[in-house]
């Protein structure tokens, strides 16, 4: 990707300091790094929201039903009781719900 190795940041950290002198670049530095932590967490957060949509999408997503056989007739068949209905689904899991190693924290 990107082969920025040790020797080519002391180059350009000296080209800076040349360009901007020594008063400006404790503030450029700092400006950038607000912009790179600023671009981290809206990475974060789009990628909380990413995953926090693919588990809402996987318990959505419903087995199909399995075969029926039909119901036997006749002499003797009894039939059971209608049958209670089921628990309403739990609600689907957010990003503050995973531990911290799962959130990529």
């Amino acid at each position: 990707m990107l082969d920025i190795g040790f020797s080519k940041i002391l180059v350009i950290a000296a080209l800076a300091l040349i360009v901007l002198g020594p008063d400006k670049l404790p503030q450029v530095a700092r400006t950038i790094g607000r912009w790179a932590g600023r671009a981290r967490a809206m990475a974060r957060q789009f990628r909380d929201q990413l995953e926090s949509e693919a588990d809402n999408l996987k318990f959505n997503i419903q087995e199909p039903p399995a075969a029926t056989t039909p119901p036997a007739t006749g002499p003797g068949v009894v039939t059971p009781a209608a049958a209670p209905p089921a628990d309403p689904p739990p609600p689907p899991a957010t990003a503050a719900d995973r531990p911290p190693h799962a959130r990529g924290e």
